[in-house]
């Protein structure tokens, strides 16, 4: 049985260069299938994950040689951190490695809600010419508020800046004293003043019983009807009920939506956005791109190779 089990997909080079020195069972697949999963981990010292596999007791109960769980990405909330903890095994998620690829995302998603006219493309080739319906806004002088101003909240305000946006963040953890708020030239806000004060919202706080919901149905009264709402986040954090219905009674300007509160996003909950206007929908791959992928991979693979190699760590 493999040494590394690898659940979900990652940059296939790397996978590779992994399974040329190391005994790897790589498999996409593998967290749809849990009879596989199971059987898998029984000599298993390390185990990579993407953000589909719950990681919690049942499965470390399956892994009892298990060193170190690496994950493909940032957000831990499908992972026990206790439940590893009281294993000792460490958790090595790959910070900063999608970045970019969440910010130049969350820059794009402004654009798009900015100018709708990208989206008139089936009607310039049925012969339509609307370009009186596709006069668009500028980004630039709007203010852009960013909830969560951590690695990707630092690398959006610094693009945004770039195109003319005037920046303000809400982030009770990155204190007042802080030079970063100084360089990104962003003013600190309270979360209630930068509701009602932004022409556009990009949030980036990770899922927590402190942020589930923070975007819910008093957040979304508290913007400007014509704000527009990016979440590269994750999908509780926002109520995609509240959400639908401000879209839908044209209280809200927009929103693109790259992370739901269930994934994969089944047809019968996917029901809830069909016709919803000015509304973009993505399959959480805001931080995907191939150069983020192999870092994200890389980044992973050095960290469980650490422990493997040296004994245990923390992260």
């Amino acid at each position: 049985m493999a040494d590394i089990v690898i659940t979900e997909f990652m940059d296939d080079e790397v996978a590779r260069a992994l399974a040329a020195t190391h005994d790897v069972l790589y498999e996409k697949d593998l967290v749809d299938r849990p009879a596989d999963l199971v059987a898998a981990l029984g000599d298993c010292r390390a185990l990579i994950v993407r953000n589909r596999t719950r990681v919690g007791p049942e499965l470390l109960h399956h892994a009892p040689n298990l060193r170190v769980v690496g994950r493909l990405g940032v957000g831990l909330e499908r992972i026990d951190l206790e439940a590893c903890k009281a294993r000792g095994i460490p958790v090595f998620p790959a910070r900063g490695a999608n970045a970019v690829a969440v910010a130049e995302y969350a820059i794009a998603g402004l654009l798009l809600l900015y100018r709708g006219a990208f989206l008139a493309t089936d009607r310039v080739i049925a012969g339509a010419w609307p370009r009186l319906e596709s006069i668009g806004k500028e980004l630039a002088g709007k203010r852009l508020g960013i909830v969560g101003l951590g690695d990707i909240g630092r690398h959006t305000a610094a693009r945004a800046g770039a195109l003319g946006m005037r920046l303000m963040a809400s982030d009770p953890y990155v204190p007042p004293e802080d030079p970063v708020w100084r360089i990104l030239k962003t003013e600190r806000v309270e979360l209630g003043r930068l509701l009602e004060e932004s022409d556009a919202i990009s949030l980036h706080v990770p899922l927590t019983e402190e942020t589930r919901h923070l975007i819910d149905q008093a957040a979304l009264a508290r913007m400007k009807p014509d704000a527009v709402l990016v979440n590269t986040a994750r999908g509780g954090v926002v109520d995609e009920a509240a959400l639908v219905a401000a879209l839908a009674a044209g209280r809200l300007g927009g929103a693109v939506v790259d992370v739901f509160e269930e994934e994969p996003l089944s047809a019968a909950a996917g029901a809830r956005f069909a016709g919803v206007p000015n509304l973009i929908l993505t399959p959480h791959v805001a931080g995907l791109t191939e150069e983020s992928n192999h870092r994200l991979s890389a980044v992973t693979v050095e960290s469980v190779l650490r422990v493997l190699n040296q004994g245990r760590e923390r992260p």
